[in-house]
C-alpha cells in the first residue's frame, strides 16, 4: 500500500455508502462501542449524528474512499489533559499498515488542535492483539492492564491502556 494515498479528513454525508462495508461488518465492530450498521440509512444517521458533530473524528481514506475512522475525544474539567483515541479499518484493509499510518497522522493533529492535551490514550481489549500492535507501531506505550474495566456489548472487559505523550508534556 502506497502510504501517500492514505489521508484523514472530516466525514461528509456522501461517505455513507463507503462506511457501510466496514461499519456493517461484525469483525470490525466486534471491539467497538457502536452496533453493527445494517443499512445505508443507518450509515447516514451514524455520520450525521455521531461523526460530523464529534470533536475530532476523521475518515481514514485511501484514494479519498472512506475505509475506516480515527477519533480522539478530549476530556473536560480535571480530565482536560487527556483524550481517548479509537479507530477501525475495513477488513479488506487489515494488515496493510493503514490503521498504523492513520494513528501516526492523527496524533500530532490532535495535539495541535487541542493544545491543553498532554496525553492521548487508547483502551484495547486484551484479545485484540492487532490493535495493540497498531498502537505500539504508532509509538504508544503500554501503560497497563485494567481488569473488568467496562462493559462492551453486554460483557465485562479486561483492557490494556496505551498512551502517547505530547512533546510539550515535560
Amino acid at each position: 500500500m502506497d502510504r501517500s494515498r492514505i489521508t484523514l479528513r472530516p466525514f461528509k454525508p456522501s461517505d455513507a455508502e463507503d462506511l457501510l462495508p466496514w461499519a456493517g461488518d461484525d469483525r470490525v465492530t466486534k471491539y467497538g462501542r457502536w452496533k453493527t450498521l445494517e443499512t445505508k440509512e443507518e450509515a447516514s444517521i451514524f455520520i450525521d449524528q455521531l461523526c460530523i458533530p464529534h470533536p475530532w473524528r476523521r475518515s481514514i481514506c485511501v484514494y479519498d474512499q472512506s475505509v475506516g475512522f480515527v477519533s480522539a475525544l478530549p476530556g473536560s474539567g480535571d480530565e482536560r489533559c487527556r483524550a481517548d483515541m479509537g479507530y477501525a479499518v475495513a477488513v479488506g484493509n487489515w494488515g496493510k499498515g493503514i490503521a498504523t499510518a492513520a494513528v501516526k497522522m492523527a496524533v500530532p493533529q490532535v495535539f495541535d488542535e487541542f493544545p491543553q492535551l498532554r496525553r492521548v490514550q487508547a483502551f484495547v481489549n486484551v484479545d485484540n492483539t492487532a490493535s495493540q500492535r497498531v498502537l505500539e507501531k504508532a509509538g504508544f506505550t503500554k501503560d497497563g492492564l485494567m481488569r473488568k474495566y467496562f462493559y462492551l456489548k453486554g460483557q465485562i472487559q479486561d483492557v490494556l491502556v496505551f498512551s502517547i505523550l505530547s512533546p510539550d508534556s515535560d
